[in-house]
């Protein structure tokens, strides 16, 4: 807000409360040039997050950041999954198991089991790398149970991990990469969870770290970039978004997932990048704007 108030614009905070009839009135009320859409979504039901975008659009509202469709498959990670594959961006191989079909189960060990619609790291945590039957059988059951009914499980890629903010429309922006730096002990996996990005206290949060700009070879760097841009579009992402990406064991960059309007707080990984670029907060959000 601070932000865009020292850019000259007024600006007024407006609250959204369930349920999303409520929402529609508060949005049908609204007056004014730019809506700067930073909503994440109810409690509990990330599905509102691209619901409200496209309330705006309906309602000829112009706003920042991406519009609802990107939000929705961007979320729907096996569908946002698909699209990239059919576009020849490589993803890690990956399966959609529930207790009752676990038989089917044909992936190389060591897999990462996740929610198939959660954003936040939610449901990730050190147990959900697996590395055998039994432990398939109750990370799928445990994130079954509590996120709809279906795991997502992907073959675990342990090479570098790599994040790129894309930024704009029609033209194209990446800032300076990141690098996920881990300092963990032997046998924990090297995996982003839930207690390393919002726990301070947890062991994960103090291993973690990020290098940005990340020290790669200027061909790295481009090879990244443009994977990251290729994405961003496949998902038909606008205004800002990130792209997370891992090296498999021959090497090869694999996209993780895309996450679209990402935090951009000043403490923010986008922030910092944009700082590596040598833009101010004011800058950033300012070409967002």
């Amino acid at each position: 807000g601070n932000a865009i108030t020292g850019l000259g614009y007024v600006v007024t905070p407006v609250p959204l409360h369930p349920p999303l009839s409520l929402v529609r009135e508060t949005l049908e009320g609204l007056r004014g040039s730019l809506v700067f859409n930073l909503f994440e979504g109810f409690a509990g039901c990330p599905e509102t997050e691209a619901v409200v975008a496209d309330l705006l659009a309906e309602l000829g509202l112009p706003f920042t950041g991406c519009p609802g469709p990107a939000l929705a498959l961007a979320l729907d990670k096996p569908r946002a999954k698909a699209a990239l594959q059919a576009a020849g961006i490589n993803t890690p191989h990956y399966q959609l198991l529930s207790p009752a079909n676990l038989a089917t189960f044909h992936l190389s060990y060591p897999c990462i089991v996740k929610p198939c619609a959660e954003d936040a790291s939610h449901g990730l945590s050190e147990e959900s790398v697996v590395y055998d039957d039994a432990s398939l059988a109750r990370q799928v059951s445990r994130i079954s149970q509590l996120f709809g009914g279906r795991a997502l499980v992907e073959e675990f890629l342990e090479g570098r991990e790599f994040n790129a903010t894309v930024l704009g429309h029609r033209e194209l922006t990446v800032l300076p990469i990141s690098e996920i730096v881990y300092a963990l002990p032997p046998g924990k996996p090297k995996l982003l969870t839930f207690a390393s990005k919002w726990e301070t206290e947890h062991p994960y949060f103090s291993a973690t770290k990020v290098a940005c700009p990340a020290p790669v070879e200027p061909w790295e760097r481009e090879e990244v970039a443009a994977t990251a841009m290729a994405a961003f579009r496949i998902l038909g992402c606008r205004g800002y978004a990130r792209v997370d990406m891992r090296l498999d064991r021959e090497g090869r960059l694999n996209v993780i997932e895309v996450n679209p309007n990402p935090d951009i707080s000043p403490d923010s990984g986008a922030i910092r990048q944009a700082q590596a670029a040598g833009m101010s907060y004011t800058e950033f959000i300012a070409k967002i704007v």
